[in-house]
């Protein structure tokens, strides 16, 4: 039972887990997804580096009065809307601003479709912004064409000085001595005339400018690029790091779990043993978390049942022995009243308490088979198991009890001899138990039969008798428990046999069971005793 709920606790564990697994596959993808769109953030704010720096050095050499005009031409070269406005009029965030005084440029997507670049001017007063809706050719050259204008404002020999106050992100601008590798006759003709010229690389999905500075010699060929365009994870690869992601997590919580599950297992087996009646079993405690603090509860818990149990037996022990001395005393006394009278009726009263001592007599008896039953599986005792001849044994309890029941067969079925590993005294003990209740309740007959099953010792002691009630077949293993039919006090015994019988096969590893019996209609009384291979 306890297994079973072993079993459906962690059965139920694992299906939250791969509910948490789906779930975590779900926010790994759209976390992901959300990286990827970060990626692409990025990217644009690289490729929008150059072209904002070069608008805001050209901005910066220009009179104020006239940046209206030049804005206004501006907008109509490169096929776009820049403007200047001051900042405190821009609606910002803290991080927003946070990032332009940095330097920043930022990228935002506009309602509808494009861009909207923003950065912020020298001096931190003013905000360039600028407004497209696509990237197109003309832009591409217009804004090459401004950079190769603004460089050749300085000599020769102070261009590379000047490109390195725009130049920088993802977007690499060289100036060569030599015309660019790479260009075919017209390309490099077209460059001579002044042209812009884009070059595409189809394998890298990329592009590159080229444009030839007035004046020749020193840095006069400028070349933009490549500039590689945006490359989103794949879908595929997303999916196998999501699922590598997800292995390693489940891998992960799977051999926690484990750990969990084997240190729990140990603790049940040490529950079941505990139940079993072995109080001497204790929990290896191995770390400090909750297990190991449970562990700790389980050990003082299993200790003061121990003890508990130890101070029972021992009081119990105690008081049948000093139950004795009275008992020997008045069976002396009513010896000497016997030798000292003739008289029937006084004999007959003295044969009756005669009877009645040896009933306490064997009470105690009974009391102290028990109480040290209970001692040895308290104090962990182990039983001294032997090969034991199960026919011979139950031979020898029918020997001894048929002669006390005249008026009762007493018969072993037929079978060959069986051997079992058990402790000889108490299971003959436990035998003698059943056939002696047997033959109480019994009207004409008692059969015994001892049969062996795989890893199994099969013992049924059957009578005809009036039989146990389906009700309350478990209530008469209890110490002094008595049934309201003819099981009673009338028919003998102290109600300690069959809790005998009980605790030597608990202490055996077995059981004892009742019902009815098939053949004499009566109870059946099964003994289980459980043997190792080779026994």
């Amino acid at each position: 039972m306890l297994r079973g709920l072993g079993d459906s606790t962690f059965l139920r564990v694992y299906v939250l887990l791969a509910l948490a697994l789906l779930l975590t596959f779900g926010l790994a993808l759209v976390g992901v997804a959300m990286v990827d769109q970060v990626r692409r953030e990025h990217h644009r704010e690289h490729l929008a580096e150059v072209p904002m720096r070069l608008l805001a050095q050209r901005l910066e050499a220009l009179p104020a009065d006239s940046h209206g005009d030049w804005l206004e031409a501006q907008a109509r070269r490169l096929d776009l809307t820049p403007s200047v406005l001051p900042v405190h009029s821009a609606s910002l965030s803290y991080f927003t601003r946070l990032r332009l005084e940095r330097g920043k440029v930022l990228v935002q997507v506009r309602e509808g479709s494009g861009w909207r670049l923003q950065k912020l001017l020298p001096g931190g007063e003013n905000l360039l912004q600028v407004d497209l809706s696509s990237l197109s050719e003309q832009q591409l050259r217009g804004l090459t064409e401004l950079l190769g204008e603004w460089l050749t404002e300085s000599p020769p020999g102070e261009r590379r000085a000047r490109l390195s106050r725009v130049a920088g992100g993802s977007i690499p601008v060289e100036l060569g001595d030599a015309p660019p590798a790479g260009l075919d006759p017209y390309q490099l003709g077209r460059l001579g005339d002044g042209e812009v010229v884009i070059r595409l690389f189809p394998g890298r999905w990329a592009m590159a400018m080229y444009l030839a500075l007035p004046g020749g010699g020193e840095a006069s060929w400028m070349t933009i690029g490549p500039v590689e365009a945006f490359e989103p994870v794949p879908g595929s690869l997303q999916l196998l790091v999501v699922l590598i992601l997800l292995a390693v997590l489940g891998a992960t919580i799977y051999l926690i779990v484990r750990g969990v599950e084997a240190r729990m297992a140990r603790l049940e087996l040490a529950a079941t043993r505990i139940a079993a009646g072995r109080l001497d079993t204790r929990v290896k405690v191995e770390s400090g978390d909750f297990l190991g603090r449970l562990g700790m509860a389980f050990n003082g818990m299993a200790a003061q049942v121990q003890a508990l149990l130890r101070a029972q037996q021992d009081m119990i022990r105690a008081v049948s022995h000093e139950l004795r001395t009275p008992v020997a005393r008045i069976r002396f006394a009513v010896q000497m009243v016997d030798d000292m009278t003739d008289d029937p009726a006084i004999r007959r009263q003295l044969q009756g308490i005669d009877g009645d001592i040896e009933e306490l007599d064997g009470l105690v008896d009974e009391i102290l088979t028990y109480a040290r039953l209970g001692s040895d599986a308290v104090n962990g005792r182990e039983m001294q198991a032997s090969l034991v001849g199960c026919r011979a044994m139950v031979e020898r309890v029918v020997a001894a009890l048929a002669p006390l029941h005249g008026h009762l067969t007493i018969a072993l079925a037929e079978g060959p001899e069986v051997e079992a590993l058990a402790e000889a005294r108490y299971l003959q003990r436990a035998v003698q138990n059943l056939v002696a209740n047997a033959c109480r309740h019994a009207r004409t007959r008692v059969m015994i039969r001892v049969e062996a099953e795989p890893r199994l010792l099969r013992i049924d002691v059957e009578d005809d008798g009036p039989g146990v009630p389906a009700g309350e077949r478990q209530l008469i293993f209890k110490p002094f428990a008595r049934l309201d039919d003819s099981r009673t006090r009338s028919s003998g015994g102290y109600g300690l046999g069959l809790s005998i019988v009980q605790k030597v096969m608990i202490w055996h590893g077995g059981s004892v069971a009742v019902d009815e019996s098939p053949e004499l209609g009566g109870a059946r009384f099964t003994l289980l005793l459980p043997q190792r291979p080779g026994a």
